[in-house]
């Protein structure tokens, strides 16, 4: 993790050594998530045996001694799924990363007409995998554009006539100031590809590579 482990001397570990991973909240609070733990007295008390072979020599032929007793490992990668919830919750404040965020993209059409292409858009990202909304209410597209931006979306693709006949959409990002204010037209077979990549790349800033 690039920082130095500690021994946290007197703390009660009861089953046997064990590694903590502890991390800090918005407040600076310090919470226990992970941890990794051998337990050594569970296996004695539920009596807990295998076979193991009689020396290093013979594991290639199979020749198993008699029972041995095994060690378990105890092995929460989150901890409290609850706690590590809040704990990103207070630390993003909403603006949520792209591969975490459950609003991710927002789709806008300028009008009725293009209610059909905003649909297909929608499904098209459905389809590669990401969580998509279409706005279809009788606001207007500012009107839109500024709900998506209090919700936090990642991406917000308005479409309108000229982006059907492209097969594309004018795309604009959350933490992209430039973007905000006209958007970037982008082919939508690009545009699903690049979302791959940002959401491969586990990026904190949602905008576009290119």
């Amino acid at each position: 993790f690039g920082t130095k482990w500690e021994f946290n001397r007197g703390d009660g570990a009861f089953y046997g050594p064990k590694i903590d991973i502890t991390i800090r909240d918005a407040l600076n609070r310090a919470h226990q998530c992970a941890t990794i733990q051998l337990d050594f007295q569970l296996p004695q008390r539920f009596k807990l045996q295998y076979r193991a072979p009689t020396s290093t020599n013979d594991e290639q032929t199979g020749v198993a001694s008699d029972f041995q007793q095994p060690v378990i490992i105890h092995r929460a990668i989150l901890g409290s799924v609850e706690r590590m919830i809040a704990i990103l919750m207070e630390n993003f404040a909403g603006k949520w990363p792209f591969w975490l965020s459950p609003r991710q993209i927002m789709v806008i059409p300028i009008d009725k007409d293009i209610y059909d292409y905003a649909a297909q858009v929608q499904n098209s990202l459905h389809e590669a995998g990401f969580y998509a909304d279409v706005d279809l209410s009788g606001d207007k597209r500012d009107k839109k554009i500024r709900n998506a931006e209090i919700a936090q979306y990642n991406f917000i693709c308005v479409v309108g006539a000229e982006e059907q006949k492209e097969v594309s959409v004018n795309v604009r990002c959350r933490d992209d100031v430039e973007s905000k204010a006209r958007g970037k037209t982008v082919p939508l077979a690009s545009f699903i590809s690049q979302l791959h990549s940002i959401k491969d790349s586990k990026t904190m800033v949602s905008r576009l590579l290119n």
